[in-house]
């Protein structure tokens, strides 16, 4: 970390209990995935670069500021820091992301050719902001996998505004927000709930 403020020394622990959590459930294999807290100053606490999620501590999480450069030169952020920060940009009211490599996201997202999954009829799908009822679609888009994460933020953005249930890069993993961390991992829980789901589903069709 970079200092020891007590925003910074909250914001690492509830990280360092949600990288558990997702590891618990086979979430982030290896070192994949990272996770992220807005401060109350608007600097973004995120998981370092390389560290696996299941075993973090305190010193794994790092400050950058909203164009995803490190406070402290000598912290390197993961590339994907900019997908997080693109997010606190342009939604205010978000104070964490999650970003996991299920299997499910993973071969799903390999799998449709369309642009998007659509999930309904599913009472689950009320966990995400604006649904109310089983009685409705929602779509998770799809973006094409891309190592130049600033063409792939350019490719995210027009759509953030409008993805109450995240999005999936397709053969890698999810993007999950909230306003809070319990909120955004309830989100995160429920997405890989239906994305199993459809999985088995289409499993069985075969």
């Amino acid at each position: 970390m970079t200092d020891n403020t007590p925003d910074l020394a909250a914001a690492a622990q509830e990280i360092v209990q949600a990288g558990q959590r997702l590891d618990a459930r086979g979430w982030v294999p290896a070192t994949a995935g990272n996770i992220s807290r807005r401060l109350p100053d608007g600097r973004i606490a995120i998981t370092r670069s390389g560290c696996h999620k299941g075993f973090l501590g305190a010193q794994d999480v790092i400050t950058v500021d909203l164009a995803g450069q490190p406070h402290d030169a000598g912290n390197r952020p993961s590339a994907e820091t900019l997908l997080h920060c693109q997010i606190y940009r342009l939604l205010p009211d978000v104070g964490a992301v999650l970003h996991g490599h299920s299997v499910a996201s993973t071969v799903l997202s390999m799998l449709e050719p369309s642009p998007r999954i659509l999930l309904n009829d599913y009472e689950v799908q009320k966990v995400f902001a604006g649904q109310e009822t089983h009685e409705a679609t929602v779509p998770v888009p799809l973006f094409a996998n891309d190592q130049d994460i600033a063409r792939l933020a350019r490719e995210v953005e027009p759509y953030v505004a409008d993805m109450p249930a995240g999005y999936i890069i397709r053969g890698h993993g999810v993007y999950v927000w909230g306003r809070d961390m319990g909120m955004a991992l309830a989100r995160l829980e429920g997405l890989e709930f239906l994305l199993a789901c459809e999985l088995e589903k289409r499993k069985l069709r075969a």
